[in-house]
């Protein structure tokens, strides 16, 4: 096994997936497009990896003009797709794939920001590797959330999560492409960065969130990855 992983922002890094890739020996490469300059000198040969990350970041995919990384990346998920290679989008990354299966992305009208439930549907919950999200086996999970894009449903795939505000929070594609609005890579330095120049009460509560919240959803997100990388 050999992974791909694709940074958008510099802040925006694998998190978990980096720690379980680690813990379990897996080789990986962490590309930095850095959403601004990638050009042909920058994008890796894929045909060497077996698995690709796409992670998140704050640019509109619909304002991509002069961003020429999100139309490599669009290229490297339909490669991926088209070899039957396992993929996975977080945030921006779930977009790219949406985008990837032909499907339009679109500002969503309002924002997720902070901890927050997610609904899993019935496909979800009979999906053994997504269904390991869910708290206490219950349809349902708490997830972080950064997001105000969202992005139709494609053609052939399985919807594995909503909310309230974004009917489409997660989707699978065949048995390997899964698509994931929200943050399953974060850890707590990572959310402390993201908000270290933001104050106020919400804030502070986040945070404390985060403590109370994370060693549990750490250690969904680790099941999760047991089965996306099997």
């Amino acid at each position: 096994m050999n992974v791909l992983i694709i940074k958008n922002v510099k802040n925006e890094g694998p998190g978990t997936i980096e720690d379980f890739l680690k813990e379990k020996g897996t080789e990986y490469s962490v590309v930095d497009f850095c959403g601004c300059d990638a050009t042909e000198k920058t994008v890796p040969d894929i045909s060497v990896f077996s698995h690709l990350v796409i992670m998140g970041g704050p640019m509109a995919l619909y304002e991509s003009e002069g961003a020429p990384f999100m139309h490599f990346e669009t290229a490297m998920i339909r490669a991926f797709i088209l070899k039957n290679k396992p993929a996975l989008g977080i945030c921006l990354g779930a977009q790219l794939i949406a985008h990837a299966l032909k499907a339009d992305v679109y500002a969503g009208g309002s924002e997720e920001v902070g901890w927050d439930r997610v609904n899993i549907t019935p496909e979800g919950m009979e999906d053994p590797t997504f269904s390991a999200i869910s708290v206490k086996t219950e349809p349902y999970a708490e997830v972080f959330q950064w997001h105000g894009d969202t992005f139709d449903l494609p053609q052939k795939t399985v919807r594995l999560a909503s909310s309230g505000a974004f009917k489409n929070q997660a989707f699978r594609y065949k048995e390997n492409v899964y698509a994931l609005q929200f943050h399953i890579e974060v850890k707590p330095e990572m959310i402390r960065e993201w908000f270290a120049d933001k104050k106020g009460e919400g804030i502070e509560k986040m945070f404390v969130q985060t403590d109370d919240i994370y060693p549990e959803y750490q250690k969904r997100a680790m099941k999760f990855y047991e089965g996306f990388f099997a």
